[in-house]
């Protein structure tokens, strides 16, 4: 199979007229914080607040109404489902369309659901169906706006590697902030305002997207079918075997390794230790995100996926400390290497995409990537409680750890991954 990463045949032959929001920054500007970074920035730390802050508001806001886990879980499929089943579509609409009108309409609908949410919950939910329909909404607009999330990095940032950075310490301090905001909110009876402070959020987003000026950026042929575009991204996407490649390994390391461990890792140590422990320990996660993201700032391979699996051998060692039976501040110190790991890897991964895959088909190679990815999360997810149950926490700990290594050693010892160069960045 001819690997297509060095030499990128357009795949598009018509332009969309003046978008505002393509093409590569002008020459002159900062490497990071251009103006369009400080918008980008801005609307994406404003989004992932909200989206990190529903979760929590639902699931919490449900169950101190009186509701049960049942209808809670129910919620949360609800949300989680649509973005799975059409996150394709997503990136098939983005390139038709542009990702930054798409991303501007997600933003709104999401404006619109967290304004009707506020209002269902602070006046009181009489039918379910109409919270599962509104999750239903958000769950689609996430999906119409993730492709596009990726693909906008490189139009706004030079330095697309530390634009990268700089937007994973944000989704950490919002992954901490967020739910730790709705979980208070909700202690004192205002999910209601949870979706309120959302609803900003998503229309800061929005405001901010809009502001982005920056060319214009080719359209697929005129008259073809979305299938065709569906199929005209799997191609790109099959067509480079680093990609398809890290996307295969990945897979078995979402469902054996990453998927099971927060929910095994939680039924050993709230146990043992607490509650409090266990919440504090994904704190030390947290930090050591923020830590990995300045680490991305400052050191930038020529292999740069090679790095990144190097730094994945951090991974396990959290499950390998909860098997040996680590004092919880060892095991938080594990956390922020974790962290780092973790961090970097995913810097490294998103810039050779960014960076690697033509503008014109970017989003919808995103989004394949996203569903191949992040899809087999759940499923291991949802493995955790059966597998743990026939043969114990520690074996499942034990396999996540094996299957960790040998993710690491999957990553380094195949050839296109391994020897994949870094772009330079733009003068």
């Amino acid at each position: 199979m001819k690997d297509r990463s060095a030499h990128h045949t357009p795949a598009v032959t018509a332009p969309h007229d003046q978008d505002p929001a393509a093409g590569p920054p002008p020459a002159g500007e900062p490497a990071i914080w251009s103006r369009n970074f400080q918008y980008y920035f801005t609307a994406r730390s404003a989004g992932l607040l909200g989206w990190a802050m529903l979760p929590v508001a639902v699931s919490a806001g449900l169950l101190s109404s009186g509701y049960g886990l049942s209808t809670a879980g129910y919620s949360m499929a609800f949300l989680v489902g649509p973005f799975a089943g059409l996150v394709l579509f997503g990136g098939v609409l983005a390139d038709r369309f542009t990702a930054r009108r798409m991303m501007i309409a997600s933003d709104l609908a999401n404006l619109t659901t967290h304004v009707l949410l506020a209002f269902l919950f602070l006046h009181g939910i009489d039918h379910l169906w109409h919270l599962y329909g509104l999750l239903m909404v958000a769950g689609t607009a996430n999906a119409m706006f993730q492709p596009g999330a990726s693909s906008t990095v490189p139009l706004v940032a030079r330095d697309v590697q530390g634009a990268n950075g700089v937007l994973r310490i944000s989704e950490a301090l919002t992954a901490l902030g967020g739910p730790a905001l709705a979980g208070v909110l909700v202690g004192t009876a205002a999910t209601g305002w949870v979706m309120v402070i959302s609803a900003v959020a998503y229309g800061t987003s929005a405001g901010c997207l809009f502001a982005l000026r920056l060319g214009v950026v080719p359209a697929p042929p005129a008259g073809e079918s979305l299938w065709r575009n569906l199929v005209a991204g799997w191609y790109e996407f099959r067509s480079r075997s680093w990609l398809w490649g890290v996307i295969v390994i990945w897979m078995f390391f979402a469902v054996l390794s990453w998927g099971p461990q927060l929910s095994v890792a939680a039924g050993v140590i709230v146990p043992a230790h607490g509650a409090t422990a266990f919440g504090l320990l994904n704190c030390a996660f947290g930090a050591g995100t923020v830590a990995g993201g300045v680490l991305a700032l400052r050191y930038k391979p020529v292999r740069p996926l090679a790095a990144g699996a190097v730094a994945m051998l951090a991974y396990p060692l959290y499950p390998l400390g909860i098997v040996l039976g680590w004092p919880v501040w060892l095991l938080a110190v594990a956390q922020v290497v974790v962290g780092i790991g973790i961090t970097f890897w995913g810097v490294m991964w998103a810039t050779s995409v960014q960076t690697q895959v033509p503008g014109e088909v970017l989003n919808r190679v995103h989004a394949y990537e996203v569903a191949g990815s992040v899809g087999m999360f759940p499923v291991g997810s949802a493995l955790a409680g059966p597998a743990a149950g026939a043969f114990g926490t520690d074996r499942v700990l034990q396999v996540g750890i094996v299957v960790a290594l040998l993710t690491a050693a999957a990553l380094l010892l195949t050839r296109p991954i391994r020897t994949l160069a870094r772009i330079p960045d733009r003068a």
